[in-house]
């Protein structure tokens, strides 16, 4: 379902915005959407991306190398393919 949207603006940027809309065969409404639907897409991608890094930050340290758990490792590696 569509709506109505009263934008404001200044007349000359407007008025260049119908110019650029009739050069690539569209409307200013649907460019406005387009920028719309981008920014929110990239909105969401930033998002995305945060939760990731917070997850990984979250595990970050939680795993610690001593020499024990390589020798051990390393045994286990020998022993299953030697």
């Amino acid at each position: 379902m569509n709506s109505k949207i009263t934008l404001y603006s200044k007349k000359a940027l407007i008025e260049q915005m119908k110019i650029y809309a009739k050069e690539q065969n569209s409307s200013v409404s649907k460019i406005v959407n387009e920028f719309f639907k981008n920014l929110l897409k990239e909105r969401e991608e930033v998002t995305k991306k945060r939760k990731k890094s917070q997850i990984t930050d979250s595990l970050t340290g939680i795993l610690h190398e001593t020499q024990g758990d390589k020798k051990i490792y390393d045994n286990y590696l020998e022993e299953k393919y030697l």
